[in-house]
């Protein structure tokens, strides 16, 4: 197995681009399926979220393209489906690099924005196409694009495809590629639905799995909280206002919605991502996430796959997730290629053996804590360092004068205003004591009154002390002026 990128013989351009990006020494599954996928052979790949597996077929899929002739308009010589918009642009920016290097084209394909520069990149011709199921066959219908041509196709995270009822498209684009191209399939799981597709579509396929299918992440700290509803709110607004990036989990749209209303009202700048979003909200959303203008990212399971955000270091699972498999996948934000972080789950007394069957299913082993006050000891070793807050009469007045969060344009997080000053130790407003957290739909979600209480921004970075988990970082993430965050919006 190779132990640095330069084993395996990649175009001189494209080793220049992993060195200018510090990338040297490959993951277990790029080490594994690179060699296979520079070959030319099909390549099943196993292996979580956060492994590297997006490099493991992008390198291989450029170094082949290299060299080959201009596209010509409307066929593509190379397909990536991906199952949600935010994974396509992921996918889409971690090739852009190497693509240049290659001096070689690509375009994004989904829906929720309007077609006309995806058809104009089409018609241009592009080496790649990255995109959803959904939208690459309507294109192909209204006779904008053919995959011909396509001498590569990678299909990644299939699970999630299969989960999200895409494989009957799925099945219709492979079908339109001719038969003697290379496939290549990435996931996390291999359940049936991924092997129907395996057997119909890879021909004697290098299997390739980096580590064990449930197996979990070494630097990932698991820990359930038995709290009831009363306390939810309280225990949230306290862990998503310790250092760092937080990503909180509901079950539903409503109850993401809801619960980053509340959020705000207790001063945690917080950002939804769900699918009633419009492209713009989610894009915009996830970029203040990622810039630290929020600090709480809430989402529902059909966002998890696409959000790949650095330094996530706490996932929090307000609604225990379906399945173990979900658990598994919204875990994945944090401890990413080679860090470290902490997953907790909220769970009422009524859904404690849910939860338990959930772990065991998941191999997990995490410790269970009955909290019902946001000053128990648990919060500060699962997330230590202060408690910020920002004021929340303006995250609520910037929340009032944006538009409707379904509008194209429409900007649905709020992003932090005016910062007062910073509460020592585990300082918190105290308004967020008594109020019930939103979960599913149903869920009443009124005004409440909170306190004026704010304080200095942070980011969550690696301390001493804290095994390299979690910490301050002074001067970086949230802090913005008022007057800053006008000039910013204006």
């Amino acid at each position: 197995m190779s132990s640095s990128f330069s084993d395996f013989g990649l175009p001189a351009r494209l080793a220049e681009v992993l060195t200018s990006r510090n990338l040297h020494t490959p993951t277990p599954i790029q080490a594994a399926a690179i060699p296979d996928a520079l070959a030319g052979r099909d390549v099943l790949g196993r292996a979580r979220t956060g492994s590297g597996k997006t490099l493991a077929f992008l390198l291989p899929l450029v170094a082949r393209l290299t060299g080959g002739g201009r596209p010509k308009p409307g066929t593509p010589r190379a397909l990536i489906l991906a199952p949600t918009r935010e994974l396509v642009g992921q996918i889409d920016e971690a090739l852009q690099p190497l693509a240049a290097a290659a001096r070689l084209t690509s375009r994004t394909v989904f829906g929720g924005v309007g077609q006309g520069p995806q058809v104009a990149a089409l018609r241009r011709g592009v080496d790649v196409v990255v995109a959803c199921p959904g939208r690459l066959e309507d294109l192909m219908r209204q006779g904008h694009c053919s995959l011909s041509a396509v001498q590569i196709t990678v299909l990644d995270e299939a699970d999630h495809m299969a989960a999200l009822g895409f494989l009957p498209v799925v099945r219709r684009l492979l079908g339109h590629t001719p038969a003697g191209g290379q496939r290549m399939l990435f996931s996390a799981t291999l359940d049936r639905d991924v092997d129907t597709l395996v057997r119909a579509y890879l021909s004697k396929p290098a299997r390739h799995e980096a580590d064990s299918a449930q197996s979990p992440v070494a630097t990932m700290t698991h820990h359930v909280l038995q709290v009831e509803r009363e306390h939810r709110l309280p225990v949230l607004v306290d862990l998503t206002s310790a250092p760092g990036r937080s990503v909180v989990f509901t079950r539903t749209k409503h109850g993401a919605k809801a619960l980053v209303r509340q959020l705000q009202r207790n001063g945690v700048p917080a950002a939804e991502l769900h699918g009633n979003l419009s492209q713009n909200a989610r894009t915009r959303n996830l970029d203040d996430f990622r810039s630290g203008r929020v600090a709480a990212l809430v989402a529902t399971d059909i966002a998890a796959r696409g959000i790949h955000v650095d330094d996530v270091a706490l996932v929090v699972h307000a609604d225990p997730p379906a399945d173990h498999k979900a658990y598994l996948h919204r875990s994945g934000r944090t401890a990413r290629a080679g860090g470290s972080g902490t997953v907790v789950t909220l769970a009422s007394s009524e859904q404690a053996r849910e939860v338990r069957q959930l772990l065991r299913a998941a191999r997990i082993n995490a410790p269970t804590t009955r909290v019902t006050s946001p000053d128990h000891p648990v919060l500060a070793s699962i997330a230590p360092g202060s408690r910020e807050l920002a004021d929340p009469a303006m995250l609520q007045q910037d929340t009032r004068t944006a538009a409707p969060a379904g509008g194209s344009d429409a900007p649905t997080s709020t992003q932090p205003g005016g910062r007062g000053r910073r509460r020592g130790g585990r300082g918190r407003s105290r308004a967020a004591a008594h109020q019930p957290v939103a979960s599913g739909a149903g869920q009443d979600d009124r005004r409440r009154r909170t306190s004026g209480t704010g304080h200095g921004g942070s980011a969550r970075q690696p301390a001493a002390g804290q095994g390299g988990r979690r910490g301050r970082a002074s001067g970086a993430g949230t802090g913005h002026s008022a007057a800053a965050f006008s000039a910013r919006r204006h």
